[in-house]
């Protein structure tokens, strides 16, 4: 429950270009077509997942307060957090360089049409994002990384499937000039966005609800037990 609950709030709640508007660039500029924005979302997927979780390994057993204790005890007190940034990002350039290499050969007309994006997902924001958030919320296991990689990543490629889609059926429609290009996908974005926005009040609503119905089933409970002790006390006094 706890794996569905955080692939839910990172692809609807939490979604990286929707909620947060991290990767904007490619967001933009790789949503003309959609066979371009599956190819650029399933890489932006595959990257999340690996990376994600990697990066969690590294933040507990080298970057957090303390997490070296497992080299040495003497290590205890060594903080190399301020090294995230660093081994994050050498992290997915790693695996984006794995992904460049794997789509370069099995996928050539996908390689070109992605042009310098594809190696630009090294320094893509929402990438780094992924870690960085993951590092914030302090997840708790490598499975739970993993997860939220894996939803973070399908969220980007929601969206920018969305959006590409969209702005294939509107290249014919009869849009005014000024809004015409990234006017009129800047506007649908954020209508999305606000779409989007409804499912936090989903959540929010699904886990207070069983809250207020426990609380008003005690309250019941305490009113009854109360009213039973005066009836008792009532029915003894008329004995007497």
């Amino acid at each position: 429950m706890e794996h569905i609950e955080l692939f839910f709030k990172s692809v609807f709640i939490d979604n990286m270009v929707f909620a947060t508007f991290l990767g904007m660039c490619s967001y933009l500029a790789v949503s003309k077509k959609v066979s371009t924005a599956i190819g650029l979302g399933a890489a932006v997927t595959f990257v999340l997942a690996i990376t994600v979780p990697l990066n969690w390994l590294l933040d507990q057993y080298i970057l957090q307060d303390g997490a070296l204790v497992w080299l040495h005890p003497s290590l205890i007190d060594y903080n190399l957090s301020f090294l995230s940034f660093i081994l994050f990002i050498a992290t997915i350039a790693t695996m984006v360089q794995l992904v460049e290499i794997i789509v370069e050969k099995f996928s050539p007309a996908l390689y070109n049409s992605l042009g310098i994006f594809l190696p630009l997902i090294a320094v893509n924001c929402a990438i780094l994002g992924g870690s960085l958030f993951m590092q914030s919320r302090e997840i708790e296991t490598i499975q739970l990384a993993t997860t939220y990689g894996v939803g973070s990543g399908f969220g980007f490629f929601l969206a920018i499937l969305a959006i590409a889609a969209i702005r294939e059926k509107i290249r014919y429609s009869s849009i005014p000039g000024p809004l015409r290009g990234l006017g009129i996908t800047f506007i649908i974005t954020g209508l999305m966005a606000i779409g989007f926005m409804s499912f936090g009040g989903m959540l929010t609503g699904g886990d207070e609800a069983p809250s207020n119905l426990e609380n008003e089933q005690e309250e019941i409970s305490i009113n009854v037990k109360i009213d039973s002790e005066n009836n008792i006390v009532y029915n003894n006094t008329d004995l007497n």
